[in-house]
């Protein structure tokens, strides 16, 4: 029993992990409970209010939680009303979500009453949809830093993309993707890194050859552009077969079979 002026033991605790734990804590709290005062989030959490407010200072700096004044229904007593906290839509996120399940249900019933091929459709529009910014930031660089500003336009949305040199004897560059926001439906459903791979070819002008994804269950979506004359703007050119490591994937006139979603070594 935790004697009179004595802190919790969680606010012993020192160092980022042990903040981290406990704000994860707190916005747990929020979850669980709804709106809640610091009062609240304090008795339910065996902290100090001063400990609370520390956490959610945090919260609200990293747009997890937002304050309010507490809604109050019947007759409104005198003095000022009380301060709630509440998680935002970025907070709401952070928890476990079932969108990724939500998302293979619905393309697990096209694939049953439509087909395959309705799916690989939705994957492309589904790119088609949002490129319209990639084509932009790709349109207005200099051809020589297409691949920096497509991964520019990525990392806009959440890819968290870079561009580099391809390691080797290979003449080209590597866009890596360090997050994929569709991973888990992509694992089922490939034809989503299959459209996207092909969006990449025909954006840049060139052949483009994926080498690893994040579906997969490689660390990185990696794609590989040669460097070299681009195709004229909207013509895709041929797809290239995978090369042993250290070389470059040549260019053939038939399309190669896609390795999106797959690792071909």
């Amino acid at each position: 029993m935790k004697k009179a002026g004595e802190v919790p033991q969680e606010e012993l605790a020192t160092g980022s992990r042990a903040d981290r734990s406990t704000r994860d804590r707190v916005a747990r709290s929020i979850l669980d409970h709804g709106p809640s005062t610091v009062a609240d989030l304090a008795k339910r959490l065996g902290l100090t209010q001063a400990a609370v407010r520390r956490h959610l200072d945090a919260l609200l700096a990293e747009d997890v939680v937002q304050a309010r004044e507490q809604r109050v229904y019947g007759a409104r007593t005198r003095g000022r009303p009380a301060k709630v906290f509440a998680l935002t839509d970025c907070g709401r996120d952070a928890f476990d979500q079932s969108y990724d399940q939500l998302a293979v249900d619905a393309l697990d019933w096209i694939a049953r009453t439509v087909g395959d091929e309705a799916v690989a459709r939705f994957a492309r529009e589904r790119i088609e949809a949002q490129a319209g910014a990639y084509r932009a930031a790709v349109e207005a660089a200099d051809p020589r830093e297409r691949t920096q500003a497509l991964a520019a336009a990525l990392s806009a949305d959440g890819y968290a993309a870079t561009a580099r040199s391809a390691p080797g004897q290979q003449q080209g560059e590597q866009l890596c993707q360090h997050h994929c926001p569709v991973a888990h439906v992509a694992e089922k459903y490939p034809q989503l890194c299959e459209a996207e791979t092909q969006f990449f070819s025909e954006l840049l002008g060139t052949h483009v050859q994926r080498l690893a994804t994040i579906a997969h269950g490689d660390g990185v979506c990696t794609t590989y552009i040669p460097r070299g004359e681009p195709a004229p703007r909207g013509e895709a050119a041929p797809h290239g077969e995978p090369a042993p490591p250290g070389e470059p994937p040549q260019n053939h006139a038939h399309p190669s079979a896609s390795t999106a979603g797959r690792n071909p070594a």
